[in-house]
């Protein structure tokens, strides 16, 4: 039993994931973008009107008035693109206050 437990956590969180992205880039209402595992790459090449909203070691926030942000997301170079800004999606500890934000 607990080893079945142990197998369907990860199936189930994969899952979860799987259905975030899907909704997110089928343009799924959520106030803001969350990259995990941003490259330099992908930062260096975001979009003008696109803002870092948080910021933390494996992950970025991001925001834009512009109604494709995660199309252009994608086409600058993230691998996963999920939606953001609602609340309790990213846990405070994992976010870190980008300055002057």
């Amino acid at each position: 039993m607990i080893r079945r437990i142990l197998l369907a956590i990860p199936i189930l969180f994969a899952g979860w994931i799987i259905v975030l992205a899907v909704v997110k880039r089928l343009g799924g209402a959520a106030p803001g973008a969350f990259v995990p595992w941003p490259s330099d790459t992908f930062i260096a090449s975001l979009p003008q009107d696109v803002a870092i909203t948080s910021r933390s070691v494996i992950s970025v926030t991001l925001q834009s008035e512009q109604t494709n942000l995660t199309q252009r997301l994608y086409e600058a170079g993230a691998y996963l693109v999920l939606p953001a800004g609602l609340d309790a999606c990213i846990p405070a500890f994992l976010l870190r206050p980008v300055d002057g934000a």
